[in-house]
């Protein structure tokens, strides 16, 4: 244990800070031109060369939405075809050894504990001199992720990129056996820029002369994009339509993972793993030179074709598990809807499957059930884009806190040098005030549409413009109690996630620090079910899962 809580320590000094991260948004990301020329020689100083890295097995993964879940689909399949499998991740939602996956599970305390000493001491005897530097955390990890593999000896290791792909660390990764590029939106703007089509240009960045890669579905713009990148390139791309709810025998072909948008990331794992394995196979069966026509191995998924999923991919894509995205953990007189959405389509997906879930949930039980949502978002998110729609869920109350676990301290894996404690809580108001305004927006129209067919009594006129004028353009936040909120929807904010999740759960979280917590408003009590959605942030998630304990 303390062993380590000591590396990991160790590891969170290698975070950039708040201030030379901000130094780098203003420059938009110039240096990162040097991330990938940095990368290799990190890991030569650890004594990966290129070659060692060419020796890996990689299914290589960029994308905005769901790249994440994509690998997850590749490890699980690639896993119960028999194949032993690596997997490198991010972030992590509790226990940063998540990152590092053999054969779907993290790499053990004591694995990552000697694995990281063995990188950071071989870094630190090759620190010639101070022109010498050590790689930022992620790059940190990248290199690890590689040792990790090379030493485990892994048939496959599947790498998601970080951030973007052109610029992204695991992109010193210059012989993939295929790419994928899952579904494309706005994140990461200040790095990656502003508009779909610069976004889709870094992402395109991970492809490889000759490596077949392969898309989900994409808006027009970004696919143009990416078809002129693989041109540039010299790879072949394929479009990969949706999964289909059945094969062609009439068999349900279901997913380990909950949501509407599963079934495109599903399809390009399925394809990705399919070039994979032809691709070992073929080395397997002729090690003499590979054909000129290495491409004719791409097999399409369509109709007709699902009939020949072998049961080890139907059971890979049936059984995988990728906590914190669609996941629902069910406890007495209380469930969570966890899922670390951080982007406009993510949300609207997030909110579909939520209330379709809580509402048949909702059916099973017989007493009062109140849905309260509870959200942070960070980074260079535009807030409003993600709560205007959560505005419209009814939520009987909105919660707002950072993603720190208890305002006294973090453990040491959550621990974030990247923004400061003051930033973060501001944050976390400006979230609060914005949920308001819009929910009193709301309120405000569909009072209108009552008014047309009678008076209005509820609200004094005078309380109204006090309302919309100070409390809103000062964030003057002690107007809690004027009805026209109190009608829409209670709001609070809190400190930390425990804090949060206690009064949110009225107490009936037994992991939450039983402190005493602030009254409850009447409107709130005694619910025989309370329905909790947690979103917006991925490290939010993390930490109540941390907290709660996932199922």
């Amino acid at each position: 244990e303390c062993e380590m809580e000591e590396a990991v320590t160790k590891l969170n000094t290698l975070q950039s800070n708040a201030q030379t991260l901000e130094k780098i948004r203003k420059q938009g990301g110039k240096r990162s031109e040097q991330n990938v020329p940095n990368m290799i020689k990190f890991a030569e100083r650890v004594g990966i060369s290129l070659d060692d890295v060419d020796k890996l097995s990689i299914i290589h993964v960029s994308g905005t939405k769901g790249k994440g879940s994509t690998c997850a689909f590749c490890e699980s399949i690639l896993r119960h075809q028999g194949y032993k499998t690596g997997f490198f991740s991010s972030p992590h939602l509790v226990e940063v050894r998540e990152r590092f996956r053999i054969d779907g599970i993290p790499i053990s305390r004591e694995k990552f504990t000697n694995y990281f000493w063995d990188v950071l001491g071989k870094l630190e005897k090759t620190k010639k001199s101070a022109e010498d530097p050590m790689p930022a955390y992620f790059a940190f990890l990248t290199v690890m992720s590689l040792h990790v593999f090379l030493k485990e000896k892994v048939d496959v290791a599947i790498m998601e990129v970080g951030i973007g792909g052109q610029y992204d660390s695991t992109n010193l990764v210059r012989k993939p056996v295929v790419c994928g590029v899952s579904s494309l939106g706005l994140d990461h703007t200040s790095i990656l820029g502003e508009t779909i089509d610069k976004i889709a240009w870094h992402k395109a960045g991970i492809f490889k002369p000759g490596v077949p890669a392969f898309t989900s579905l994409q808006q027009e713009a970004a696919l143009n994009v990416l078809q002129n990148r693989a041109k540039e390139i010299g790879c072949p791309l394929t479009i990969v339509p949706s999964l289909p709810m059945l094969d062609s025998n009439g068999d349900d072909i279901t997913l380990g993972i909950s949501g509407t948008m599963q079934r495109h990331n599903a399809a390009l794992a399925v394809q990705l793993c399919k070039v994979w394995t032809d691709s070992r196979q073929k080395d397997q069966s002729q090690q003499e030179a590979p054909s000129e026509d290495d491409n004719n191995h791409q097999f399409i998924l369509n109709h007709t074709e699902v009939k020949t999923l072998p049961t080890a991919v139907t059971e890979g894509l049936r059984q995988c598990r990728w906590d914190g995205r669609d996941q629902r953990i069910h406890k007495t007189g209380v469930s969570y809807y966890l899922d670390g959405a951080h982007t406009l389509e993510s949300v609207q997906q997030c909110i579909e499957w939520f209330k379709t879930s809580s509402a048949e949930e909702s059916k099973q039980i017989s007493g009062r059930v109140i849905r309260i949502l509870l959200f942070n978002s960070t980074g260079d998110r535009e807030a409003n884009v993600l709560i205007e729609p959560l505005v419209d869920c009814g939520f009987d109350a909105a919660v707002f806190c950072p993603n720190i676990l208890f305002s006294t301290s973090n453990t040491v894996d959550a621990t974030n040098l990247t923004v400061t404690k003051e930033s973060q809580l501001n944050r976390v108001l400006a979230n609060m005030l914005l949920f308001e305004r819009l929910a009193v927006k709301k309120l405000q129209q569909q009072k209108h549409e009552k008014e047309s067919t009678q008076t209005d009594t509820s609200c004094s006129a005078a309380k109204k413009s006090k309302l919309d004028n100070d409390s809103l353009e000062n964030g003057d936040n002690s107007q809690h109690t004027v009805c026209m909120i109190e009608d829409s929807v209670i709001t609070k904010d809190f400190p930390c996630i425990s804090s949060a999740l206690t009064w949110a759960t009225q107490g009936r979280e037994p992991n939450t620090s039983l402190q005493s917590f602030t009254e409850v408003p009447s409107k709130l009590r005694n619910a025989e079910h309370i329905q909790i959605l947690v979103t917006g942030s991925i490290h939010l998630v993390g930490g109540v899962i941390g907290l709660i304990g996932s199922e």
